[in-house]
């Protein structure tokens, strides 16, 4: 059997821009990126901790520490919003074990405080 699980989050990223007319996607930072991870065009679930609302879109890369919201999820947050950012993988049940999930934990400025392998 096949399951869709986490590989890996970003954990209370702040929103540093929105831009609404903008073609679409999330501006994620090269930094948290790579050590999640994440690869530019990956489709994410994003989790606005501020309202609660939850959205999927693609990933582009940014500059270190961006995070901004473009084209029409762009009104479903606002700057300073605190974000957690789920990518998924499918994993076979024979796999499952040996899978551990990345949680990238960030700094109210986007630095990254932590990098965790959440081992099962």
């Amino acid at each position: 059997m096949i399951k869709k699980i986490l590989n890996a989050k970003l954990h209370r990223v702040k929103v540093t821009g929105t831009a609404c007319d903008y073609e679409g996607s999330i501006t994620i930072g090269e930094d948290a990126l790579r050590e999640s991870g994440i690869k530019p065009f990956e489709s994410v679930l994003v989790a606005n901790t501020n309202n609660g609302i939850r959205f999927e879109t693609y990933v582009m890369k940014g500059k270190s520490g961006e995070i901004i919201i473009n084209g029409a999820a762009a009104r479903l947050a606002t700057v300073g919003d605190k974000l957690i950012i789920l990518s998924f993988v499918w994993i076979d049940d024979k796999d499952y074990y040996d899978h551990a999930p990345v949680a990238v934990l960030f700094d109210d400025d986007n630095r990254i405080k932590k990098v965790l392998k959440i081992k099962l």
